[in-house]
Order: C-alpha cells, then sequence, then structure tokens
C-alpha cells in the first residue's frame, strides 16, 4: 500500500520529473537574459522594496506588533525592556544599541538574516500586490500523477503557477502546509516510506493500510459507501481560518471521497464579519460543496470524547492532526493531560507537527514519558517535506523564530497490550 509502482519505475519518473524542473528553470534564466521576459513591475517584491523597521511600519497592525514587542518581551542581553530595532531585521530585539552590539551569538549566528525575512515577508503580505500566485488548479487530470517529492515537484506536478520568487513560496507554502501534510501523509505516493529506508513503524503502514483502503474505493472488495472520512483538528487556530479553497485540495488529491473536517478548541472558529472567535454549545456547520464539509466545535476535544459526540470512531474512516500541539507547555499540559486518554482510547491515527525541532522534541519526550505503554509510534519524528516556507516570529521573544509544520511523527493508542503469560 505504500507504493503501487515497481521501484524502478518510481526512480525513473522521479529523475523525469527533475529533469522538467530544471528545464523550466534553466528556460526562465535563458528568457530573462535575453529579455524575453515582460519588464518587471516596480511592485514586485524584492528585500529592498519590502523593507521597513516594524516601528515606522506602512502597516498599522506591524507597527502594532513592534509595541508589542517592546511592551512585553525582554531583552536577551540585559533582561531588560526592549527599546532598540535592529537596524539589519528591521524588528525589535534588544533593550539598546550596546546590548545589540553586545550580543555575540546574534551577530555569529546571522539570525538577523531570517528576522528580516519575517520583516518582508509580512511587508510583502500587506503591499496591495496582485497575487496570481492564489489562482489555485482545480481537478487534477487523471493522466498526471501527483509527486509528492517537494514542493517544487508538486506544484509542477498539479499545475499552480510557477513559484519564481521566495516570496511567492512564502505565501503559498503557509496555506497549502496543512492539507498538505495531511495528503502527504494519507496518500497512496506519499513520501514516507517503511522502515528502514523511511520513518514509517510497521504499525504505521497498518494504519495507512486502513485509510488507504477507504480513501480508494478502486481497490476496495466492497462497493458500499461508506460515511465521509473525518479529519479531526485538535486545538485548531491558524487553519481554522484558511480559505475553503485551501481545503478543497484534499478532494482533488483524492476524488470521489467525501471530507469532514472537525476543528476542535476555543478559537476553532473565528467570526470575520464580528472579528472575535465565537464559543456554541452547538457544532457550527459549514459545507462548501457534497464532498467537503467543516464542522466547528469550540469546546475541547476531551469534553467532546466524555459526551461521546464522536462516537464510534473507526480506524479506516477517522484520523487526527495535531498542528503544533505544544503537549509539553505549562500553559497546555492541563489541556492535553485530559485529551489524551481519549485520543489513545479510539485507536485511530494521530499525527503531531512542530514548529521546530526543539518543538517536536518537547512533545515526543512528553508523550513517551506518560504514555510510552499505552502506545505506538506510527512515524518517527522527521523533515515534513511539506513544512511552509514562511519565517515567522514569536512576539512575546523575537529571538524565536520558526515555521509552521516543519516536523512531524505519528501515534495511536495500542491494539493488543502485552500478556505477562506467568500470570495465566
Amino acid at each position: 500500500m505504500m507504493n503501487t509502482f515497481p521501484m524502478k519505475k518510481v526512480v525513473v519518473g522521479q529523475q523525469a520529473l527533475k529533469l522538467c524542473v530544471q528545464r523550466r528553470q534553466l528556460g526562465s534564466f535563458i528568457r530573462s537574459v535575453f529579455c524575453m521576459d515582460p519588464a518587471p513591475s516596480p511592485d514586485d517584491p524584492t528585500p529592498e522594496n519590502r523593507f521597513h523597521p516594524w516601528d515606522q511600519s506602512p502597516a498599522p497592525d506591524l507597527r502594532m506588533r513592534a509595541a508589542t514587542i517592546r511592551a512585553k518581551a525582554k531583552c536577551p542581553v540585559t533582561h531588560k525592556d526592549i527599546n532598540f530595532t535592529c537596524p539589519l531585521s528591521g524588528i525589535p530585539t534588544h533593550h539598546s544599541k550596546e546590548a545589540w552590539e553586545a550580543d555575540e551569538e546574534y551577530h555569529k549566528t546571522k539570525k538577523y538574516e531570517i528576522l528580516k525575512k519575517v520583516n518582508i515577508f509580512e511587508h510583502d503580505l500587506r503591499s496591495g500586490r496582485q497575487f496570481p500566485e492564489f489562482d489555485f488548479p482545480t481537478v487534477q487530470p487523471q493522466d498526471t500523477l501527483v509527486n509528492f517529492a517537494s514542493w517544487d515537484t508538486y506544484l509542477y506536478t498539479r499545475q499552480f503557477y510557477s513559484m519564481d520568487t521566495e516570496f511567492q513560496m512564502a505565501v503559498v507554502t503557509k496555506m497549502l502546509s496543512f492539507p498538505l501534510t495531511i495528503a502527504s501523509v494519507l496518500h497512496e505516493f506519499s513520501p514516507y516510506f517503511l522502515k528502514p529506508k523511511g520513518p514509517v513503524s510497521l504499525e504505521g503502514l497498518k494504519s495507512l493500510a486502513a485509510l488507504r483502503y477507504t480513501l480508494y474505493p478502486e481497490n476496495r472488495v466492497s462497493s458500499l459507501k461508506d460515511r465521509p472520512i473525518r479529519i479531526f483538528l485538535l486545538n485548531s487556530k491558524s487553519e481554522s481560518i484558511l480559505p475553503g479553497h485551501v481545503w478543497k485540495e484534499l478532494t482533488y488529491l483524492f476524488p470521489g471521497i467525501s471530507f469532514e473536517l472537525h476543528f476542535i478548541g476555543p478559537e476553532s472558529y473565528y467570526d470575520r464579519e464580528k472579528k472575535k472567535y465565537l464559543v456554541s454549545d452547538r457544532p457550527i456547520v459549514k459545507r462548501l460543496d457534497d464532498t467537503l464539509c467543516f464542522v466547528h466545535h469550540t469546546q475541547d476535544f476531551n469534553v467532546l470524547h466524555e459526551s461521546q459526540d464522536f462516537f464510534p470512531y473507526d480506524p479506516y474512516l477517522d484520523v487526527f492532526f495535531c498542528f503544533h500541539p505544544r503537549f509539553a507547555s505549562l500553559e497546555l499540559n492541563d489541556l492535553w493531560s485530559k485529551s489524551l486518554p481519549g485520543l489513545l482510547d479510539s485507536k485511530c491515527a494521530v499525527y503531531v507537527t512542530g514548529l521546530h525541532k526543539k518543538d517536536i522534541d518537547n512533545d515526543f519526550q512528553w508523550l513517551t514519558e506518560n504514555y510510552s505503554k499505552d502506545m505506538d509510534v506510527l512515524m518517527d519524528k522527521t523533515p515534513n517535506l511539506f513544512g511552509s516556507t514562511k519565517w515567522e516570529l514569536n512576539d512575546l521573544n523575537p529571538q524565536e523564530v520558526f515555521q509552521f509544520n516543519q516536523q512531524i511523527f505519528g501515534f495511536r493508542g495500542k491494539r493488543y497490550h502485552a500478556i505477562n503469560k506467568d500470570n495465566e
């Protein structure tokens, strides 16, 4: 189930695809050299025309973020309030110019280069330019296979707008990272292989085989039409406010399959008209079409699980994704301590992403320390091939930068517990 093509054919196909991508890049270079492309617009994003110090930004919300950093963050050198804006990144980072100059690690690691990317990406989003990269393709042609080897091969085989700049890649991959993380794990042409060549364990293969049995009805023995596949997104935040056409990518990759996306958590439903998160005792249902339905639950998962709102769970039809759950963080530890037993009881696959390696290491360690006897690891910690390429900033600690969904692993409640034969 991991791959239906012979390995030799897959390798040849990947080499041919890589050659096509290289040819397209070479063609763009030749057109540029011989001035065959139209002259660039002065509004096209560049590091120069998108750079503004945040406390002098033309965008009011970025000036507000600069004020938040100054009010709440602390200087890494003096541990005092931040009052100095780094001239290289344009973001407030230190208490004073002297503290900025004394921060050897900051300059040695060139952290200002990543902070500058945070700056220019945020200003590009607010620039008012045309965003042709948001014109997503629709149905995938049946005679063209999708390649999940990388962002480049995926966007090429899905016939997306040609992403020629890091600005275009940043805005598109940040949105597509959520549905593509899900699809890249579940798809029959997943880039994540069985051990030892990949991070997927034998138990992980069993869980994926069950889900793929439903996702690919042409391979089923029975023609019985089941209920929609439910994808549970726990403690939802960023993923719950994505436009519907972004999530529609799932239905293009799995044609003929209906999905219900269940966004769970107190920040799972944002009312754009009222400009605030709403709380409701009942699920808020938004149906996009016959193949995709959004269900927002504003309670925590443990409350919904205990009231049996989702029963019965079915490993063939249900899967959980936790995007940046931060299991180990002090402020969320109580929430996850209540929710994890229900997740394990479901016996369904659970996939977890992290903002960076330290984040995923902390979550995996917390899980294994508290639930190792009750869970099977489905996928070892590994870099997520479809993590966002857009850099983000923690306003409470401007030294911390991250990208959404950079790491991933999977687990599931044990189906078979060990039995001590001496006690039989």
